[in-house]
């Protein structure tokens, strides 16, 4: 698939590029971003060109990975990394979101309306049936973003994630295609 551009109200939804790698590394130094999320710890400039290069051109080439830098519209400064994936959504329906925000950014509803737009085009565009959110327990600003775009929180599973070397509990969260589309305004 090729990669597509997004708009809301506020922001540019879009493939990264070289020119992001320098925002992607500096809001990837953030210790919540890598607490709670996969991205390498310690964070280098080197992964950030790596997933501008690699990991997300090939994640949307394969399906897997559909990921979207978030920027301002009336700055162009980088506020989030929001995208979907799931290796069998073209077949199950399913899919997950997942997002990390720069802190300059955050408690400012970006990512909330970042996630609200792209679920709507996964259920447009993709045909997805459900969006699966994900976060680690206690992942308070996750929760809020999700719980603020409609998802509605199902519970907690036990010892789901496996992030460097330990294990975690997992909340868990769906937006269906059938929900009310008012329950995302």
């Amino acid at each position: 698939m090729e990669p597509v551009t997004l708009e809301t109200a506020r922001l540019s939804l879009r493939q990264f590029t070289e020119a992001d790698i320098d925002a992607i590394h500096a809001a990837c130094q953030d210790p919540d971003i890598q607490r709670y999320t996969a991205v390498p710890s310690p964070y280098g400039r080197e992964h950030a060109e790596g997933f501008v290069r690699e990991i997300a051109p090939q994640g949307w080439a394969s399906e897997t990975l559909l990921n979207f830098g978030c920027f301002r519209k009336d700055t162009d400064e980088l506020v989030a990394s929001a995208g979907l994936h799931g290796r069998q959504f073209r077949v199950d329906g399913v899919i997950e979101v997942g997002y990390w925000t720069a802190p300059a950014q955050r408690r400012q509803g970006f990512t909330t309306e970042a996630v609200r737009a792209i679920c709507d085009w996964a259920f447009r565009e993709l045909g997805v049936a459900r969006v699966e959110w994900l976060a680690r327990v206690g992942n308070t600003g996750s929760r809020a973003v999700a719980e603020k775009a409609g998802f509605r929180f199902e519970g907690t599973l036990r010892s789901l994630l496996l992030h460097r070397g330990a294990r975690y509990d997992a909340w868990i969260g769906g937006l269906l295609s059938t929900d009310p589309a008012t329950r995302r305004d």
